[in-house]
């Protein structure tokens, strides 16, 4: 699904959170949202969803402006994981995965034995298969988040959104999801803090104050002027000798 934006921004009350953000994200693509704390990036990535009321400029899927589809359309296309979920409902975790499930069902349509495949197969994907049953209220951070993806894989989107999807994963859930998230087949857009995760994105988009300063694929974004004068950061390139993959180590300017 190719995904574009013209002009897009956000208002709360008179502060524009996000300003005037034009881009186009190629299907199949692996799209990357890094900045500052308070930079914009989970508010562009709602609006990028269509899931804040009175945004200016346009958002597009395949052409088509997202106001003109129905909510159930959008549903079926677009998967959204954000920073948190909660729930006060008596849920098992099989049951906050088949709610992936939703916007394909109908009275015509029921829940089926392929619907079960696909849950079951979600739950599989992010390592919570064992946990089928356990109650969501007994699960940790971790365990809700890889859930919560289960959750959008289940629904089968072309275009998958998700919101710091590391946070509260240890190394290897956070190391396995992104391998994941990078084998589908589908068009990806998610906000990172890791810069090192970052650099495993097609392309990165580097928000400051609400606008969209740089674009571009990682080696050419991050470079160590923009690292200091963005996250007031000193930014030492290095090689791995087992891939030759660039990794930076970091320290304060003040040091």
């Amino acid at each position: 699904m190719r995904l574009a934006a013209k002009s897009l921004g956000w208002a709360a009350g008179s502060r524009r959170i996000v300003q005037e953000v034009s881009l186009e994200i190629a299907p199949g693509e692996t799209f990357g949202l890094i900045g500052p704390n308070g930079s914009g990036k989970s508010t562009l990535l709602r609006l990028l969803a269509g899931l804040l009321a009175r945004p200016f400029g346009v958002v597009l899927l395949d052409g088509d402006p997202l106001t003109s589809l129905g909510r159930r359309d959008i549903a079926q296309q677009i998967a959204v994981v954000e920073q948190i979920a909660e729930t006060s409902e008596a849920l098992s975790v099989r049951d906050v995965v088949e709610l992936g499930r939703t916007p394909w069902l109908s009275a015509l349509a029921p829940f089926s034995a392929q619907d079960r495949v696909i849950v079951a197969e979600s739950l599989a994907a992010v390592d919570m298969a064992d946990m089928a049953g356990h109650s969501w209220a007994t699960l940790s951070g971790g365990e809700r988040q890889r859930v919560q993806i289960a959750r959008a894989l289940a629904q089968r989107p072309r275009l998958l959104m998700l919101d710091e999807p590391t946070n509260h994963l240890d190394i290897h859930h956070q190391l396995s999801l992104l391998r994941l998230v990078g084998d589908l087949p589908v068009t990806v857009v998610m906000a990172l803090h890791d810069l090192n995760q970052a650099m495993r994105c097609d392309r990165l988009g580097v928000m400051e104050a609400g606008r969209m300063v740089a674009c571009g694929p990682p080696e050419d974004v991050l470079t160590p002027a923009r690292l200091a004068s963005i996250f007031r950061v000193r930014a030492t390139r290095l090689r791995d000798p087992a891939d030759g993959a660039t990794v930076f180590r970091f320290q304060c300017l003040e040091e």
